[in-house]
């Protein structure tokens, strides 16, 4: 039985070596992972190394870019009570369609009172002109009275001495005499005061018509202006106004957005803007697209100052606890208006903006001023019209009738007045 031990304890000795092999195994595949990783590392760096030094460092990108554009605010110029509303949030408007309609019974009554005032006006200094021959009449007709008492009084002190006419006839053609010469100076005076009201104009820049004319023309505008038009082409947005509300001048009742004239404002941070020149070319994509759609645009102009510094409460930063927080300016991009158009865009929207600057002989600050880029002439339609119809009330009770015709033939309303209200007839 003792020789059976050993022989039981042979068996649990033998796989000892085999327990050796997996810990070298293990060690070899551990190399070779640190090997592959490192190596990973070092072609990963140096690719990155090749990108930037090839590419990456000719960019400048950010995701903190949004689209802007100008947003018209539609307000009305004379106080009233809104009667209708012709265009809605959404809908596309063209520059110079009526939007807004004020009641205009007040300012139709005021029309009226000031062109009968014209009318009357006119009429009064037609007849200041009329005096003027009357009076120049009236002083010849004087005239030749005086003459005719002076040959009287001379003929009667050549036959004094004969005793055919008597004293007292001789006083009473010196009496005639010196009636004669003071009434002379009456129609002197008469035609010279007129004269003074006449002289150096004509009847349709004499002061008192011009003064008329003024108040034709103040209260022909506020009559025009109760009808609202769209000052430029774009869709109407952020509509406040209702049917009976009483507005007051300057209060924001919507607002239109032409979308062809958008752009994008990116926010860099400062240390992004060191090589960045206006005229720069930049992609950028929008969140709405995706990647599938690229706009090109240019760097136009960088901001003033950044963001905090127009913020309401800008930072205080001169105390002796600060944290220093990277700043970041917004720079202006421009679009292409044939890509603006076939993919638009919204005020407001979220882009990526990525600007190559290879090239930096461009400037850092616009040199010159730029020519004005916005505006509109719907609003001078309303004083030609007013111009005509105050010809026309000058023509007419001016003794020009005729001429008056042409004048009145385009101010039967004002431009955006709707058919079924048209303007007082003069």
């Amino acid at each position: 039985m003792s020789d059976n031990k050993p022989q039981a304890a042979a068996p649990s000795a033998a796989p000892a070596p085999a327990a050796a092999a997996p810990n070298g195994n293990g060690n070899g595949k551990r190399k070779r992972m640190l090997t592959t990783l490192a190596a990973a590392l070092v072609v990963a760096g140096v690719g990155y190394g090749l990108y930037w030094g090839l590419y990456g460092r000719w960019f400048e990108s950010t995701d903190d870019a949004y689209v802007q554009g100008n947003v018209v605010q539609v307000t009305p110029q004379v106080a009233g009570t809104v009667v209708a509303i012709r265009a809605d949030d959404t809908q596309l408007v063209t520059s110079g369609q009526p939007l807004i309609e004020l009641d205009r019974a007040d300012a139709r009554v005021a029309l009226e009172q000031s062109e009968a005032a014209l009318a009357q006006t006119v009429r009064q200094v037609r007849t200041l002109y009329s005096n003027t021959s009357a009076y120049s009449s009236a002083l010849a007709q004087r005239q030749s009275d005086l003459a005719k008492a002076k040959d009287d009084l001379a003929r009667r002190k050549q036959i004094a001495g004969t005793g055919a006419v008597s004293q007292e006839e001789i006083s009473h053609a010196q009496t005639a005499l010196q009636a004669a010469e003071a009434a002379v100076e009456t129609a002197k005076e008469q035609l010279q005061g007129n004269r003074v009201l006449t002289e150096q104009t004509t009847l349709e820049r004499h002061p008192n018509v011009l003064q008329a004319a003024a108040k034709v023309r103040e209260a022909y505008l506020a009559y025009a202006r109760t009808s609202l038009p769209a000052s430029v082409t774009g869709y109407v947005a952020k509509r406040s106004v209702q049917v009976g509300q009483r507005v007051a001048p300057g209060t924001p009742l919507m607002a239109i957005v032409p979308l062809d004239q958008l752009w994008v404002d990116a926010n860099f941070k400062e240390v992004q803007v060191r090589h960045m020149r206006v005229g720069q070319p930049v992609e950028l994509e929008a969140d709405v697209y995706g990647s599938s759609v690229t706009y090109h645009g240019k760097v136009v102009g960088f901001s003033a100052g950044t963001g905090s510094a127009f913020s309401l409460l800008p930072a205080q930063n001169a105390t002796g606890n600060w944290i220093k927080v990277v700043q970041r300016l917004p720079v202006r991009v421009s679009l292409d208006p044939k890509e603006l158009k076939d993919h638009p865009l919204r005020v407001g929207l979220s882009m990526i903006a990525k600007v190559d600057i290879h090239d930096e002989g461009g400037q850092s600050l616009a040199s010159t001023p730029a020519a004005s880029p916005l505006e509109t002439n719907v609003y001078d339609q309303a004083g030609k019209d007013a111009d005509q119809v105050i010809a026309s009330i000058i023509a007419t009770n001016g003794g020009r009738a005729a001429a008056a015709a042409p004048a009145a033939a385009g101010a039967v309303a004002p431009a955006a007045a709707p058919a079924s209200q048209p303007a007082p007839k003069v």
